[in-house]
């Protein structure tokens, strides 16, 4: 047994694609060297509740009365642990066998340290898990149509804030931080700066935890030599919910760590300059609506975000 972890893993909707995940980590299997001390499923106020019944022997399981997003499940996981590290999964992983032992074994050195690993989909493309801290520059060319095609180039790559020096490393690389699909994090550090920032109900909380574990000293690390299969906005919902929140974290991320009058007004600028190519895009017979995507990226920027608490 890896006496010094405990996995959390949120939970909101049906757990029967979570099941294989939790076989992987405790199923019959499974050696017990490689079996965590705790397992806790936390299922964040799904609309048909988890049945408890449904889960292996060994998971603890908690339910929230309310839907706070993945932060606050999160942290609802990590106040039932009693180990000295937390590996947080997303539900709709797959891993190989022995993951979390050796994910433990190769972060010994560092602790306590943040430690993240490569992720990628069923068709083997990277899931870019290591980045540096967003910018606004960062944010304004993600939003810019024109540049939606070169994506796979490098300089895009780097444009947005994936850490290439990592992607392409060898063994365990300090980053600036790692995905919230794996996260191996020491439980008194993160306890002691009050856990997740509840106040991100979906994307960039993982970014914020940190950004201020950095502040204490704690850094990141992205183990190259283990990956994980991600599918991927299992929770989501459709895809203007998932923008909305996506720009509300990042507004809520710069209003804490930058500035988000710079970053509402760059995205502005980018949606300006994506109506102009959208509109050539019409013109040259293309279906496309270049004014009510204008519309709609404006919303975003100007009100994504202003109902969170600060």
């Amino acid at each position: 047994m890896i006496s010094a972890l405990g996995v959390v893993i949120p939970v909101h909707g049906a757990i029967e694609p979570v099941l294989p995940l939790l076989d992987a980590l405790l199923g019959e299997g499974v050696p017990d060297a490689d079996r965590p001390a705790q397992v806790v499923v936390v299922d964040d106020a799904s609309p048909h509740p988890v049945d408890a019944a449904r889960l292996p022997e060994g998971v603890e399981f908690v339910r929230r009365e309310v839907n706070g997003g993945f932060g606050a499940a999160v942290n609802t996981g990590i106040d039932h642990l009693t180990t000295p590290l937390a590996l947080v999964l997303n539900s709709d992983l797959e891993i190989p066998p022995g993951f979390a032992r050796t994910l433990v074994e190769h972060a010994a050195p560092w602790q306590p340290a943040v430690v993240g690993c490569r992720n990628a989909d069923h068709s083997g493309r990277s899931g870019y898990a290591a980045r540096v801290f967003p910018t606004t520059a960062h944010q304004v060319v993600e939003w810019l149509v024109p540049l939606a095609g070169l994506r796979h180039l490098d300089l895009l790559h780097r444009a947005v804030g994936h850490d290439m020096r990592a992607e392409r490393g060898h063994g365990m690389v300090p980053v600036d931080w790692v995905s919230g699909a794996v996260m191996l994090l020491p439980v008194a550090q993160v306890r002691a700066i009050g856990g997740f920032d509840e106040g991100y109900f979906m994307y960039t909380e993982e970014v914020d935890l940190q950004k201020r574990l950095r502040g204490q000293g704690i850094p990141s690390l992205y183990d190259t030599d283990l990956t994980v299969l991600h599918v991927g906005g299992a929770s989501s919902g459709g895809e203007l919910r998932r923008r909305r929140w996506l720009v509300g974290a990042r507004m809520r991320y710069a209003r804490k760590h930058r500035s988000v009058v710079a970053l509402r007004l760059g995205l502005t600028a980018a949606s300006a300059v994506n109506l102009v190519w959208q509109t050539g895009r019409r013109l040259a017979g293309r279906d496309v609506d270049p004014l009510g995507a204008a519309r709609e990226e404006l919303s975003l920027i100007w009100t994504a975000g202003r109902d969170l608490p600060r």
